[in-house]
């Protein structure tokens, strides 16, 4: 995950002891930082280029919106960290087809946005300032680390009236554990990383770690939720999207997918079609609990 961990981490496990400060630093630049800027891909071109863009400032950083249809019932769609927006593209298309107006942006480091890192706290800006230009959302479609910074946002003031994840992260401390496995530095230096946030990042931000989580007061939320999260999943573990279904009680619905992984979960036409119908149907209902999707054919689900 991280080429260079061999010359980092001891460098950082000393760090940590002897200049606890710098070192939380350090660390936390290196967490924040995708690894890599997404390119655009040659399929998602014409939609991209069809989007009204516009720039929103989040501190130094330009991020770039995009915005499509007439404006009116707005879906907002997140995409993951070292993605962009364009990965969505399929259900924008789908959703422009229904009548929809589906909205998205660049986080900072990321597709056509500026900077060179992110985190959750500039997210949830981002789409605060998103509803505050386009009003309540009728749905947000979120991917992987998006789930988390979305959930976050919409329990702190932004509106939906339903909410898609795909292959979603639940729980910031899972992105905590793999920052250290990657990286295989010792646990001062993630104490040293969370005392940085604290103390620096968010001073004005109490309970930080546990608003970050997923499962916190799932009940402000209050819309229906259906999650997607492929059984095969190497980047976010299917206990995720587990543990997101138990904190959202019955609003949620989980549907397992096979063989479509990590990414080709955003592209496939039977996970497009279920998530566009849940977000443009008058009930959003959630009733079954848990369904499969095995070779692209929707079927129940193996428990």
């Amino acid at each position: 995950m991280y080429p260079m961990a061999p010359l980092i981490r001891p460098a950082l496990n000393v760090a940590a002891r002897i200049v606890p400060g710098p070192a939380g630093r350090w660390a936390f630049q290196l967490f924040v930082r995708p690894l890599g800027r997404a390119r655009l891909k040659p399929g998602e071109r014409a939609l991209h280029d069809a989007a009204r863009t516009d720039v929103l400032r989040v501190g130094e950083k330009e991020v770039v919106t995009y915005a499509w249809g007439d404006g009116r019932r707005p879906v907002l769609l997140v995409h993951g960290w070292s993605s962009r927006a364009s990965r969505l593209g399929a259900f924008a298309e789908e959703l422009l087809r229904r009548g929809y107006s589906p909205v998205a942006f660049d986080a900072p480091g990321h597709g056509d946005s500026t900077g060179r890192a992110s985190n959750i706290l500039e997210y949830r800006r981002i789409i605060r300032e998103l509803h505050a230009r386009h009003g309540d959302f009728e749905a947000v479609v979120a991917h992987s680390f998006g789930v988390l910074a979305s959930l976050f946002a919409l329990r702190e003031g932004v509106r939906t009236n339903r909410f898609v994840g795909l292959g979603g992260v639940g729980s910031f401390e899972m992105l905590l554990a793999g920052f250290q496995a990657g990286l295989g530095v010792d646990d001062r230096v993630v104490g040293r990383m969370r005392a940085h946030v604290e103390e620096v990042l968010a001073p004005d931000e109490p309970g930080v770690w546990d608003r970050f989580g997923a499962d916190r007061a799932p009940e402000e939320l209050g819309a229906p939720v259906l999650l997607f999260h492929d059984e095969g999943d190497d980047m976010v573990p299917p206990a995720q999207a587990r543990f997101l279904a138990r904190a959202h009680g019955d609003r949620a619905r989980l549907v397992v997918t096979r063989g479509l992984g990590h990414r080709r979960i955003l592209t496939d036409p039977e996970v497009i079609a279920e998530a566009v119908e849940f977000v443009t149907s008058a009930s959003g209902s959630v009733a079954e609990p848990e369904n499969e999707v095995a070779g692209g054919v929707l079927g129940p689900a193996g428990r």
